[in-house]
């Protein structure tokens, strides 16, 4: 895949990811839309809110997916701009892989200790995990990018003078 493809699977997976926190806030500020995700006693964004446990660090959990994904699209916006950087490239790859590591403390959180799954949030963490796989493309991208300029450079230092 083409770095542009690559940049928007993050962009699109981040968005969206954004779109599903922003709602799973509005979910949990306003109970009418709760019902929206109630199928049944286990796939239920209610019993999830009512739990008490959605709050991190003191910090409502919709807050660190809306913050997640907005720092996110910010450093893929970064590293488009210089896209054979490769720090910038790891810098998503690392903060990524942060919202997946946050995302699976949050899925244990609620199938372990509240027994019950938020659809919406679910959502949410599968869009971070594509925009995750999305860097991590990037960063191999970037690797591979530097060890064909390095290769590049190795035969250019090898070739033999045009007057020998």
């Amino acid at each position: 895949m083409k770095t542009r493809t690559l940049r928007s699977v993050v962009y699109f997976a981040s968005g969206l990811g954004l779109i599903v926190s922003l709602f799973a806030a509005a979910e949990y500020l306003d109970v009418a839309l709760r019902g929206v995700c109630q199928i049944n006693s286990f796939f239920s964004c209610s019993a999830v809110d009512r739990s008490g446990l959605t709050t991190t660090f003191g910090v409502q959990d919709y807050l660190w997916g809306i913050g997640g994904f907005i720092v996110i699209i910010a450093l893929a916006a970064l590293a488009e701009r210089r896209p054979n950087d490769r720090v910038r490239a790891y810098v998503l790859l690392a903060v990524t892989t942060a919202g997946v590591a946050v995302s699976l403390y949050f899925l244990y959180v609620e199938l372990g200790l509240i027994h019950a799954l938020c659809i919406v949030c679910a959502l949410a963490y599968l869009c971070g995990g594509v925009a995750w796989v999305g860097a991590i493309a990037l960063v191999a991208r970037a690797e591979a990018a530097r060890a064909t300029r390095d290769e590049d450079d190795r035969d250019l230092a090898g070739a033999p003078d045009a007057e020998g």
